[in-house]
């Protein structure tokens, strides 16, 4: 294969990631986005494997071979784990899947910096160009900090783990961010005496203080925050990628990193807007950056609500004219989406007008709740975004909230004092009647009371989301 041919193979497969991008931004067009990427990444991964074969290295030796079992391998592992990952648990193999990312990106600076020769980069000094010295510094302590922080990450949303490490509450103590300060200044002193003297030991101390690093700037974050810091953690993965293919000269693996670290920059800016954190608090956590987590809330501990059975939510909803369903987190747990849609149809075969109002995060990361209604096949066309369906709060008749909680909250709008005062909130105070299905009364992830929950117009029905959506079903019939 010419460099011209590989060029041009590599310059398609940018395309297709362009393209896949594109897709993914929206449920109708997600499938075909996902075909442009496993197109793409395939024919990545041939034009390497066919350059691989001609460039007459010991790699066709003993290597190569290597590297088509690590495929193989890393191919059944990855299509095992997406056949059997529950929608609910999406982001802790996010999480895992960048953590790999990270650690490869390190392997690779040290397979370069211990035998650079193999790789072409060798001035006639015998020595590395300073320019690759900058990148395979950035790269290794950019993939040391995904990793070890991917793996804190996983462990919080895992939550299957005792390990304190691994707890969704927050890790803090007496000096925390001047201890990670004076490592994050000790990292670039490392980095900066590899650049100028190419030693072997700065740079293997700079890796591993990185991936002590790693780990101290995620623990002071709660679990509520971890899909925003999984979403940034997904754009440093991208970052070590790029880094990593300057110094390979690889211009497939530079777009490729390019692409993924920009997607998830903007993504964790979106989720940040979303939830009304700070982006910077967030990104610097453990780095001096406030606290994203709020303490909780026992206002509401002796305050009542009013309850109501499944057979008077069914009573209001047949009886409307307009209904809006708000999913959350409580219903993807559950997995009622399935029996959501039922209850969706026959509602519109007594003539209500369904819709579905989608929160940015509604669920644990952007885009979760929309492949979850997908999964259950409801029209693409009964699925609202915020901006585009809020205006409707008002001309609405009722309002069946499932499993959400601070997306509702109307402290977000009403009281300037709130910790979640200016977060983007679906209007749901703002219809005629409302209808909560929760478990409990439990604060959500700001561990705030909500307002909406005492409502003279709001009648709760507490429970697991799927078993009282099955009883409304039986109940509308």
């Amino acid at each position: 294969m010419s460099a011209n041919v590989s060029t041009l193979l590599y310059l398609v497969a940018s395309v297709c990631f362009i393209q896949a991008l594109k897709g993914l931004s929206h449920p109708k067009t997600a499938r075909l986005g996902n075909v442009f990427g496993m197109a793409g990444m395939a024919i990545a991964i041939l034009t390497t494997g066919i350059l691989i074969l001609q460039s007459g290295s010991s790699a066709i030796g003993f290597g190569f071979p290597l590297v088509i079992v690590g495929l193989l391998a890393g191919g059944a592992v990855g299509a095992l784990l997406a056949a059997r990952v529950e929608m609910t648990k999406m982001p802790e193999l996010v999480a895992a899947m960048h953590s790999l990312i990270g650690l490869a990106a390190v392997c690779i600076a040290f397979a370069i910096v211990s035998d650079p020769a193999a790789f072409g980069i060798l001035t006639v000094d015998r020595e590395i160009p300073y320019g690759n010295r900058v990148e395979l510094a950035l790269g290794s302590l950019v993939g040391a900090v995904t990793f070890s922080g991917s793996v804190i990450a996983f462990g919080k949303l895992s939550g299957r783990y005792k390990f304190r490490l691994f707890q969704g509450a927050p890790i803090q103590y007496k000096g925390q961010h001047w201890l990670n300060l004076l490592l994050l200044l000790a990292i670039l002193a490392c980095g900066a005496t590899f650049v100028w003297t190419q030693h072997w030991s700065t740079f293997l101390v700079l890796s591993l203080a990185a991936f002590v690093l790693g780990v101290l700037i995620i623990i002071p974050i709660g679990g509520a925050d971890m899909p925003v810091v999984v979403s940034m953690l997904n754009s440093y993965s991208g970052w070590a990628a790029a880094g990593i293919g300057f110094s390979l000269n690889n211009p497939m693996l530079i777009v490729a990193g390019s692409l993924v670290g920009s997607s998830g920059a903007i993504l964790s800016y979106i989720m940040c807007r979303a939830m009304n954190r700070s982006f910077f608090n967030v990104l610097l956590g453990g780095l001096g950056g406030a606290s994203a987590v709020t303490a909780g809330s026992s206002q509401g501990a002796n305050r009542s609500v009013k309850q109501g059975s499944a057979d008077d939510a069914a009573f209001m909803l047949q009886n409307a004219e307009s209904v809006i369903i708000v999913p959350g987190y409580g219903l993807a747990v559950a997995r009622a989406q399935h029996a959501l849609k039922e209850l969706t149809e026959k509602l519109a075969g007594k003539g209500v007008a369904v819709k579905y109002a989608i929160h940015p995060v509604a669920g644990r990361m952007p885009g979760h709740m929309n492949v979850l209604l997908a999964e259950a096949e409801v029209p693409y066309e009964q699925v609202h975004e915020m901006e585009d369906i809020n205006p409707d709060f008002g001309q609405t008749d009722v309002v069946l909230v499932l499993g959400a909680n601070d997306v509702v909250n109307p402290a977000a709008k009403t009281d300037p004092g709130s910790p979640i005062a200016g977060m983007p909130i679906l209007d749901a105070y703002k219809s005629r009647s409302i209808i909560v299905n929760k478990r409990s009364m439990a604060a959500g992830y700001a561990g705030l009371d909500n307002e909406l929950f005492y409502l003279d117009k709001t009648m709760m029905i507490f429970g697991d989301a799927k078993k009282v959506v099955e009883e409304l079903v039986k109940a509308v019939d």
